[in-house]
């Protein structure tokens, strides 16, 4: 593969603007989601081929800083288009902090405007800007710095990321997530016949949602999450959970958002258990198509009597939620969020999903691409069970 080096910068993008999520194989992840990084800087540096010499100075100054790129401070991710790269190993990811994409297709160098976009992928010579692209908590650029002849990027990259301030300041004051925090969502007799539910019927071992072939299949991996859930399928409960939401939920939504709610997806009772290692690793809940029409996920705890199982926004901040029995977070599915382990005890949650209708027909819409062993769905599934209006 041949490419121009030190061309004119082509970039699109500035200090400010967001940075392109994707998804790209990785030395050790065949689909590695960039921006489940997001909650600390990251740093990825285009360096095309790692057998150039100006490649390697990168790579070995990154490497130099391991104080810096721990993986809570920040994370370097290097960006190859060079197969002789991963043939001949001339890079390696190190635990913590610096791992490597195998970008031959160019789909993350022409995201980032290192390529230009009619460049297909195929051997010859094509142009190429190589530059290092620093990025905050929150997936926004800090700055864009191209690599310099004499190698002044280097220095100029590392004067920008010693200035920075701890991830939890990066933008100054303490950043607060954006959702909505609401006790009293129910009341503690409601809460405890839901748990009574969950322990007298027991619980199945919950996944998630990945695309895979253009489908969307429920995976599991007990390192990615864990967690059991028991699916409610009594209509006059049903109605009464509803009517809750549309009571005490739905007009803080209205209010905030200025968004109406009208459909509700997906009626569990779900343990998060310290025995297992229950928790669940930063995702969001709108990355396929078959979850693509998710508008907000709501979290209402129905007990308290356990240690860990806190909600986190990570481009926000460490600050983590417990809500107490009965009430309720409620965030965008585009949040980044994760749960963290219980450590002890039971966690108890009811966690439905929150949408309108014209998100209904882009669900109708993508239906056909759901897979077999989807884990996110209710095995009783109505008209009934899924409007809230």
């Amino acid at each position: 593969m041949a490419f121009s080096l030190n061309i004119a910068d082509t970039t699109l993008l500035q200090p400010g603007d967001s940075a392109p999520g994707f998804v790209q194989r990785s030395i050790a992840n065949p689909r590695y989601a960039f921006e489940s990084t997001a909650g600390r800087y990251l740093v990825l540096c285009f360096y095309g081929s790692a057998g150039d010499a100006h490649a390697q100075a990168a790579v070995k100054a990154a490497r130099e800083r391991p104080d810096l790129f721990d993986d809570s401070m920040a994370s370097f991710f290097g960006v190859s288009i060079d197969p002789e790269d991963e043939a001949e190993k001339r890079v390696v990811n190190q635990m913590p902090g610096y791992r490597h994409f195998w970008d031959f297709d160019l789909l993350v160098s022409k995201l980032y405007g290192v390529i230009p976009r009619d460049v297909q992928p195929v051997l010859g010579e094509f142009p190429l800007s190589r530059q290092w692209v620093i990025i905050d908590p929150t997936m926004r650029v800090i700055d864009v710095i191209p690599f310099r002849d004499n190698y002044g990027d280097l220095t100029e990259v590392f004067a920008i990321l010693d200035r920075l301030p701890p991830p939890a300041c990066f933008a100054g004051p303490e950043l607060m997530a954006p959702i909505l925090y609401l006790p009293r969502v129910f009341e503690p007799e409601l809460c405890q016949h839901l748990i009574g539910l969950y322990e007298a019927q027991g619980g199945q071992e919950s996944g998630f949602m990945r695309e895979v072939g253009g489908r969307t299949v429920g995976i599991t991996d007990p390192k990615f999450k864990r967690r059991k859930d028991h699916y409610l399928s009594d209509r006059e409960l049903i109605e009464a959970l509803q009517k809750r939401f549309i009571r005490r939920v739905m007009p803080e939504i209205t209010k905030v958002h200025q968004f109406k709610v009208t459909r509700m997806e997906r009626y569990v009772v779900s343990c998060y258990d310290a025995e297992d290692g229950g928790h669940f690793s930063a995702h969001r809940d709108n990355t396929t198509k078959g979850t693509a029409h998710r508008r907000f996920a709501v979290s209402v705890n129905l007990n308290d009597d356990f240690d860990g199982g806190e909600v986190n926004f990570p481009e926000y901040g460490p600050r983590s939620f417990k809500a107490p029995p009965g009430g309720a977070v409620v965030f965008s599915c585009s949040l980044l969020h994760r749960v963290s382990k219980v450590t002890r005890g039971r966690r108890f949650a009811f966690l439905p999903f929150l949408y309108d209708d014209a998100a209904a027909r882009i669900r109708k819409e993508n239906a056909r691409y759901i897979g077999e062993n989807d884990p996110g769905s209710n095995p009783v599934p109505s008209p009934a069970t899924e409007t809230a209006t």
